[in-house]
């Protein structure tokens, strides 16, 4: 176990170390201007610095779940959606994350006004019906720490996708505020999470656009037998 300086400036962190520190510490880290992309995780007293510009395949698959969620939201009973990426969430004194993909739906997503600070604040905001970690370098801190991270911050549903193996490991948060393994989707009702993995297999021989296109075709089927 580690011990982190609180002088943003003058550490390197490991990818997926998890490093005591106090909420000073982490605000300290949030508040520094870096030449680096830096993700900040801050869960039970200990900080993740994650530092780097995403390789290919994190940025690939980013942007295809950007175009699933617009596909999905397109071919349904028309509902407010709205994705922030990347984004810092935070709970004050509690805890934050970075997911790659944090899903609002309905009409009360944060909004960002002059003169805030550029995280969604949860104190001031509801939290996502979804977030999700795109797993390139990071699946075992993804399916542990940061599985735990959610939950306790309510979060009503997880994606942790593996790009290595092509997989997507959905979660529902249970009434003992535990994740439970799923098998279809909540947030997007109906929508089997072995679609999703078909869809990432796809991706090693197409084009994220071109996959895209493959789902919403597969999308158009699944409403045609609802009906």
């Amino acid at each position: 176990m580690n011990t982190l300086t609180s002088n943003p400036t003058k550490i390197a962190i490991p990818l997926t170390q998890w490093n005591f520190a106090s909420w000073k510490d982490y605000e300290t880290w949030r508040d520094t201007e870096t030449r680096e992309r830096v993700k900040l995780y801050y869960y039970q007293n200990h900080l993740l610095v994650e530092m780097g510009s995403e390789g290919i395949n994190h940025a690939n698959i980013g942007d295809l779940f950007s175009m699933l969620f617009f596909i999905w939201f397109s071919q349904h009973i028309p509902q407010t959606s709205n994705t922030f990426g990347g984004c810092l969430l935070e709970k004050s004194e509690q805890s934050s994350a970075a997911p790659d993909i944090v899903l609002y739906i309905g009409e009360d997503y944060p909004r960002w006004q002059t003169g805030e600070r550029r995280y969604i604040d949860l104190d001031r905001w509801r939290i996502p019906d979804l977030v999700g970690e795109i797993s390139d370098t990071t699946l075992s801190s993804d399916l542990d720490e940061k599985k735990h991270l959610y939950a306790s911050l309510g979060i009503p549903e997880y994606w942790a996708i593996d790009v290595v193996g092509r997989r997507v490991f959905a979660f529902q948060l249970q009434e003992n505020n535990q994740y439970r393994e799923c098998q279809v989707s909540q947030s997007l009702t109906g929508l089997p999470i072995a679609l999703l993995e078909q869809t990432l297999v796809r991706l090693q021989e197409e084009s994220n656009i071109s996959v895209a296109n493959w789902f919403a075709e597969q999308i158009r089927s699944l409403n045609i037998e609802g009906n």
